[in-house]
């Protein structure tokens, strides 16, 4: 049996229970909807599979069972940093955790394999190659082993966004350990992918909860990408708080921090070219708030458990639905305000689909081709985009969320014949031979040495826009490429060509609706799921606080509490023992360590107030 306990808290919990071990260890009240359900399941030796957003719960599922059961649980991760994270905040809720992995020490792997040997962990972090290697087999077999955890699961199909062939075996885990619990644990994969998942792992009359994808307390926005630097800096200057920004690309990255920075804004960059140890810095940076942006390929986030992610932008389309979900899952995991933006353009989306067509698995590329396809419906679509996101994964809802962009500011449709007739002659008159970018500076007759050199400034469309901003015929061109009037030849410098469906329209022969182009942010539009009341300046002195306790124990802010615990404590102000205990995210070990510093802020401050 488990015994949770601290050097700074004597107590332990002699039979723990999951409510029991919820409470004490993880200060939390109650289980959110399905833990209880899989934590119970798990505790009874029987194998699950668990859907969970991020920020869902997922971890409590198979740390408290691993608590409960004897013996030491086996957390099957993907990312040296991810393994390093979970280790870091369970140590600091008093529980016996490890990782290991290639980046210890020969003489640290040694001994934490020791330490394994004597049940001295509770739960044990390692990658697939590691648990799958004969030597380590060996040392599972010679101790109790609680459960196996396979976090990231979805890595393990072939129809899923994140496909790893290393995690393709972990199906002989099961065979080896056919009593031992296995579970299975991601935030995306669609039908297919769930199925494969359960028939890669072996796993026996598996439970499998699927909880709500939605994220409520994510606004979801999607603008269409023409000047993308200046949208980048007019967002995040409007931003409270820690963000990511995403770029397909490495160069791209370091190119936009580039910028950031010389805009004073306090980034780092991240990417999979850089050194481990620059890499590490950068993650650590960010953790502790000592940077507040990150740009990154996705090779950042997934070891990101950072809760108080206000914003996460995607300055490029990402390759598919689960890509983007589990990236913009990334933001508001405290469950706080957040949001998640996308720039979209469609000389963008042409690229990500020549890259997918041309890789070296036409089976594979295939399925990415597909996945990227509802990546885009979901870009332009011009009803509620959390609709459109929890269909995808067949979380079917017939009402709007009322908290993202086209809900929050309906686009206003308008007869776009003409506007269209412009553009589309405009492309006419060019040959076909011209950008989007050319075309827009002949509709708005722009004195160019280029334009005239080439006579286009003679042409019977030249000025013809000239009313209308380049964002604003940038926004009406990717609209007529949404309809399928107008495409991007990808081939021959992403050049507009019309299609057969732009005849009867030039013509007028048909009817044509456009959405009046969003060309600006809209801060002031306020947040659905704004928390409860609290004091704002108590709540800031309380980060203050975090700040600098988390200095002196040497771990991240969020490890000390989270925003949503500091939120709770500037509502409820609680300077008693029992009152903190009664605060989400306050357990034993963490009352113990930092109580007695934020009971006498609060009474300070209350005490201030009143007199």
């Amino acid at each position: 049996m488990s015994v949770v306990a601290d050097a700074q808290s004597p107590e332990s919990i002699a039979t723990p229970t999951p409510h029991s071990v919820l409470e004490r260890v993880f200060g939390y009240a109650s289980f959110r909807d399905g833990q209880e359900e899989v934590i119970s399941h798990l505790c009874d030796g029987g194998d699950a599979l668990v859907l969970l957003p991020t920020g869902g719960g997922k971890s409590l599922c198979y740390q408290i069972p691993a608590l409960v059961r004897e013996g030491t649980a086996i957390v099957v991760s993907p990312l040296i940093s991810l393994m390093q994270d979970q280790v870091e905040q369970l140590l600091a809720q008093g529980v016996s955790a490890a990782y290991l992995n290639s980046s210890l020490d020969t003489d640290v792997q040694l001994d934490i394999q020791a330490k394994l040997q004597h049940g001295d962990y509770d739960l044990l972090y390692v990658s697939p190659e590691r648990l799958l290697q004969p030597s380590f087999q060996a040392l599972l077999q010679q101790i109790t082993v609680a459960l196996f955890a396979i976090d990231e699961a979805h890595c393990v199909s072939h129809w899923g966004h994140d496909f790893r062939q290393d995690y393709r075996m972990l199906g002989q885990i099961k065979t080896r350990f056919p009593d031992i619990p296995v579970v299975g644990l991601t935030a995306t994969a669609d039908a297919a992918t769930q199925a494969d998942i359960q028939a890669q792992l072996n796993l026996h009359s598996p439970l499998v909860y699927r909880g709500s994808f939605d994220r409520p307390n994510i606004r979801y926005r999607v603008m269409s990408k023409y000047k993308a630097f200046e949208q980048v800096v007019d967002y995040v200057r409007q931003q409270d708080g820690s963000g990511i920004i995403y770029c397909n690309s490495r160069a791209k990255v370091d190119d936009l921090n580039a910028k950031l920075y010389r805009q004073g804004f306090r980034s780092a960059a991240y990417h999979a070219g850089k050194d481990p140890d620059e890499r590490e810095f950068v993650q650590r940076q960010f953790l502790n708030d000592k940077v507040d942006v990150v740009v990154a390929t996705v090779a950042f986030g997934m070891g990101i458990n950072k809760s108080n992610v206000r914003f996460v932008v995607h300055h490029d389309v990402p390759r598919s639905v689960e890509s983007y979900y589990q990236e913009t899952g990334r933001a508001g995991r405290d469950g706080l305000d957040a949001e998640a933006l996308l720039l979209f353009d469609e000389k963008d989306a042409a690229r990500v689909r020549q890259w997918i067509e041309q890789g070296e698995n036409s089976d594979r590329n295939d399925v990415e081709l597909q996945k990227f396809a509802a990546m885009e419906a979901f870009s332009e679509a011009q009803t509620c985009r959390r609709q459109v996101l929890l269909n995808y994964f067949s979380q079917f809802s017939d009402s709007a969320c009322g908290n993202c962009d086209i809900c929050l500011d309906p686009p206003k449709m308008v007869d776009g014949v003409v506007t269209a007739q412009k553009v589309l002659s405009c492309i006419l008159r060019l040959s076909q031979q011209a950008s989007t970018q050319y075309v827009i500076d002949v509709l708005r007759g722009k004195q160019l040495r280029r334009l005239q050199e080439a006579g286009h400034h003679q042409l019977t469309t030249y000025g013809i826009g000239k009313e209308q901003s380049d964002s604003y015929w940038h926004n009406i061109i990717n609209q007529l490429i949404h309809q399928g009037l107008v495409r991007v030849d990808i081939t021959a410098n992403a050049y507009l060509r019309l299609t057969e469906a732009a005849r009867p329209v030039l013509k007028g022969e048909v009817a044509l609706n456009l959405a009046v182009p969003r060309l600006e942010f809209k801060p002031d539009k306020k947040a659905k799921h704004a928390p409860a009341n609290y004091d704002r300046n108590l709540f800031v002195r309380l980060k203050h606080l975090r700040k600098v306790l988390a200095e002196e124990h040497g771990v991240p802010p969020y490890v000390v509490f989270s925003d949503a615990t500091l939120v709770d404590m500037a509502s409820k102000l609680p300077t008693s023992t029992s009152a903190m205990l009664d605060i989400s995210g306050v357990g034993q070990t963490k009352l113990a360590r930092y109580g007695e510093a934020f009971m006498q802020l609060i009474d300070d401050y209350v005490n201030k107030e009143a007199g």
